[in-house]
């Protein structure tokens, strides 16, 4: 561990107490980097208002955001060794811990939000969740973060080809990198919070992400060109390390684990309201938004899926392609 996690650890240990009783109240620490306009904290607000309320004010939830107790990498270390309780993470920089949720950012495996949430909700879904617990991580629901689409400085994508020569900020995902190569662009990873000048300086040509994220980032202030191809849909995921989960009591698991499914739905309303308001100021801003057949997406990235062939994850793409009911295709 670098120096800084050595002391952010020691910090922890000696006062981030990650479930304490006090005054008869069980009390779970929970830190992430969103800012609290964001409609991820809002929904843990209210799930720590609902855990207040099933439990007769028995358990809370201490919420730091923005990044207050350390970056996204950090927060997963100190669940692992129990001196945090919870985080919220991005699917992707999750793959490293549970290779199953690569599965998000293949391009075009759901292929509608309905679909989506059918995965997430069922089976398939749980089991995921469940795989990180293997490395101290518990995942107890996912949280909607749409679906990521491409946005340009220059040139407008209304098709793979656009793509080629472009030099597209991912995340720092191998998956991610495959993702952009299969449709003909040069995957650069950089750190979110170094893009806009990146995008500014030319380093890249582009990036990929939701509507809110597009806004609020202020992107569009430099990339007038925003194609909704919304290739991958990687959700939030809601972390507990196993040490806490399994201190808690069968009675307190289950008030856990109703509020959060609560706070799962709520936040997919807020998500909703989220994307349409930040699609509507892009627009005054001045962006084209564009709405491309995403078939020729979807062709492209065949070779990608097939890549994958005699592997788990090519198992779970079969799975989930059997599971389509043919509802209507939003990606």
């Amino acid at each position: 561990m670098t120096p800084h996690k050595i002391l952010l650890t020691l910090f922890s240990l000696l006062w981030l107490t990650t479930c304490t009783q006090q005054q008869d109240v069980k009390i779970l620490k929970l830190a992430h980097g969103l800012d609290p306009t964001h409609p991820v904290h809002q929904a843990m607000e209210f799930m720590s208002q609902r855990l207040g309320e099933k439990s007769a004010g028995r358990m809370r939830i201490d919420i730091y955001p923005s990044g207050q107790l350390g970056a996204e990498r950090e927060l997963i270390e100190l669940l692992q060794i129990g001196s945090l309780a919870m985080t919220k993470v991005s699917a992707s920089p999750m793959e490293s811990f549970v290779p199953e949720m690569k599965l998000f950012s293949i391009p075009y495996v759901f292929r509608s939000e309905e679909h989506l949430w059918e995965i997430l909700q069922g089976p398939i879904g749980k089991n995921i969740l469940l795989a990180g617990q293997k490395y101290h991580l518990r995942g107890l629901g996912y949280y909607d973060a749409g679906s990521r689409s491409f946005y340009t400085k220059d040139k407008p994508v209304h098709t793979p080809a656009d793509l080629e020569g472009l030099k597209i900020r991912v995340m720092k995902s191998m998956t991610a990198v495959k993702m952009v190569q299969s449709l003909g662009g040069s995957a650069t990873p950089i750190s979110w919070g170094e893009l806009y000048t990146a995008l500014q300086q030319g380093v890249v040509d582009g990036a990929e992400n939701n509507p809110p994220s597009f806004y609020l980032s202020k992107h569009y202030e430099v990339c007038k060109y925003y194609s909704l191809d919304e290739h991958t849909s990687v959700p939030d995921i809601l972390l507990i390390s196993t040490v806490v989960w399994e201190s808690l009591s069968d009675q307190e698991q289950q008030w856990l684990q109703e509020a959060v499914e609560e706070s799962v739905t709520y936040e997919r309303k807020l998500w909703k309201k989220a994307s349409e308001h930040a699609l509507d100021e892009v627009r005054k801003a001045g962006v084209e938004v564009i709405y491309p057949s995403k078939e020729p997406f979807r062709e492209s990235v065949i070779e990608m899926h097939e890549s994958y062939s005699g592997t788990p994850i090519y198992t779970l793409i079969q799975e989930i392609n059997a599971l389509y009911n043919g509802d209507e295709e939003t990606q």
